[in-house]
C-alpha cells in the first residue's frame, strides 16, 4: 500500500545547492578508492585530493558553516557531530599537505568525508528543512554561491583513477 510510505522530503532550493556539491565530494572519495585499488602512488592522489579541497570542498565547507550551522543551537547533537567532523576532516588535510599521504591517511579521509556526507543529506539537511522558516532558507539561498563551485577536474592533468 502506497499510502503508508512516508513521502520523501523534497529539497528546499537552500538545501538543494548544498546537497548538488555533495556530489563532488563523493566523486573525490570514489577517485580516492580508485586510485588505491588500482596501487597508484599515494602522493599522486593526495595532490589530487588536495587540490579539489582547496578548489571545491573548502569553499562548500566554510558556506556551510556560515550559512547553515549558524541557524542551529549550539546545544543541538547534530551540529556539534557536524563540527566535528568538519574539524577532523580538515586535519587530515593538514596532514595530507605536511607530506603524509599513506595509505592509511587517504583511507581514513575518504571514509570519514563519505560518512560526514550522508549524515549531512540523511539526518543534518532534514533538520535544517523542519527547523528553519521559508525566510530564513530563501535568504540562504540568496547569499549561497554556488555557481563558484564546479568540476575543476578540467584542470588537473593526472587522471590516476582512469588508470588501467
Amino acid at each position: 500500500n502506497k499510502m503508508n510510505t512516508p513521502k520523501p522530503i523534497k529539497r528546499h532550493q537552500a538545501i538543494l545547492k548544498f546537497s548538488q556539491e555533495h556530489h563532488f565530494g563523493l566523486l573525490l572519495v570514489w577517485k580516492i578508492r580508485e586510485g588505491l585499488k588500482k596501487n597508484i602512488e599515494t602522493e599522486r592522489i593526495a595532490l589530487y585530493t588536495n587540490f579539489i579541497f582547496e578548489k571545491n570542498l573548502e569553499q562548500h565547507f566554510k558556506e556551510e558553516e556560515s550559512l547553515l550551522f549558524t541557524h542551529i543551537d549550539d546545544k543541538e547533537p547534530l551540529k556539534q557531530r557536524v563540527i566535528e567532523e568538519h574539524q577532523k576532516i580538515y586535519h587530515t588535510i593538514e596532514d595530507l599537505k605536511k607530506g603524509n599521504h599513506s595509505t592509511e591517511v587517504l583511507i581514513n579521509f575518504a571514509d570519514l568525508l563519505d560518512k560526514h556526507i550522508r549524515f549531512e543529506e540523511r539526518e543534518l539537511f532534514n533538520y535544517l528543512q523542519q527547523h528553519l522558516s521559508e525566510s530564513q532558507l530563501s535568504a540562504i539561498a540568496a547569499q549561497h554561491q554556488s555557481e563558484k563551485i564546479k568540476d575543476v577536474d578540467g584542470q588537473w592533468v593526472d587522471h590516476f583513477w582512469l588508470h588501467k
